[in-house]
């Protein structure tokens, strides 16, 4: 088994007064030789906007983006859609870029920080037609066992949303003493596992809240929960 630590305090982070954002990986002006990606894994931001703030129409091309709202209210609007689209904790959006898509998040709220994961895979197919997606994911359906939330659109997996990459995105809560044994999918795969919060232990490595650990090179693992956990999973494939 291979792997790598990412301590929460060793992220990049940026305060622009009205977005704090802690990047997994280089992004924007964070930039770092060892943290480019993990795998096809190439953005895991962990954002905090200000109230009626947010990012302004940009564009995107040839990346699988996939947002996981924690608390607040996300809106969004594209070029596919013309209308805002609100996006709650629970929720999961995705998009594929593809060829290229304009879009604009903004925190919903008038007086409540927004809070979310935004995660960018590099896709498997260049230049496909822009897509968008979401779908609620119920806090039950996680307790204690795997929820996935994104596969690979080549796949018929039910009740997942799609992306073009032959990757997987899940979630689990576990109880606190809780053992669970996570599978990969193939030798070629790795995972990413941050901790939401809570704390867990891995190969004897203990991982706090906003921790991460990239694991490869392993056909699976065992997590166990040292208090009671919510941990997010990002397996892709390494080569």
């Amino acid at each position: 088994m291979k792997t790598v630590l990412h301590k929460a305090e060793d992220r990049g982070y940026a305060n622009h007064g009205w977005l704090q954002a802690n990047h997994s990986f280089s992004f924007a002006g964070y930039f770092n030789k060892d943290k480019i990606q993990f795998g096809a894994l190439r953005v895991l931001n962990d954002d905090i906007i200000a109230p009626k703030m947010g990012f302004g129409t940009h564009p995107h091309d040839n990346m699988e983006i996939v947002t996981i709202p924690l608390s607040g209210v996300l809106k969004h609007r594209d070029s596919m859609h013309q209308n805002w689209q609100q996006v709650l904790p629970g929720e999961v959006q995705v998009m594929s870029a593809g060829t290229g898509v304009q879009h604009s998040e903004i925190n919903g709220s008038d007086d409540t920080h927004l809070s979310l994961f935004q995660i960018w895979i590099m896709p498997n197919k260049q230049h496909v037609e822009p897509r968008y997606d979401q779908k609620s994911f119920h806090d039950e359906d996680r307790q204690n066992k795997l929820q996935t939330l994104v596969t690979s659109i080549d796949e018929n997996h039910e009740g997942s949303l799609k992306i073009h990459q032959d990757a997987i995105i899940s979630r689990i809560d576990l109880d606190i003493g809780k053992t669970y044994e996570y599978t990969l999918k193939s030798d070629n795969h790795g995972v990413y596992v941050m901790t939401v919060f809570g704390q867990v232990s891995i190969a004897d490595i203990t991982l706090g809240t906003r921790d991460a650990l990239g694991v490869s090179n392993a056909v699976g693992f065992s997590i166990d929960a040292m208090e009671g956990s919510s941990l997010l999973f990002i397996e892709v494939p390494m080569g």
